[in-house]
């Protein structure tokens, strides 16, 4: 049996460690992000890892958008193991 998300093209990761709950990734995917009890924000369906959130995706939908917006540079896209952003 293959492994769960193994072919998938899109890693995102969360620094959440970092965030500061601006919530400007909430305003443009707000299908991924939402902003936690905590005051910071959380990426949806995502394995913690550590201190941070990862998520593995076909299609990037928004996300390189909210990544690009983030003013702490928190959030970051990998594709197929190399860095995006």
């Amino acid at each position: 049996m293959p492994e769960k998300n193994k072919d998938k093209k899109f890693r995102i990761v969360h620094e959440r460690s970092e965030c500061i709950g601006c919530g400007s990734c909430t305003a443009i995917a707000e299908e991924f992000w939402t902003i936690s009890d905590d005051g910071k924000v959380d990426l949806k369906g995502a394995k913690k890892v550590g201190l941070e959130e990862h998520l593995e995706l076909d299609d990037l939908k928004d996300n390189m958008d909210a990544a690009e917006c983030c003013p702490v540079n928190c959030i970051h896209i990998y594709e197929k193991g190399k860095k995006r952003i």
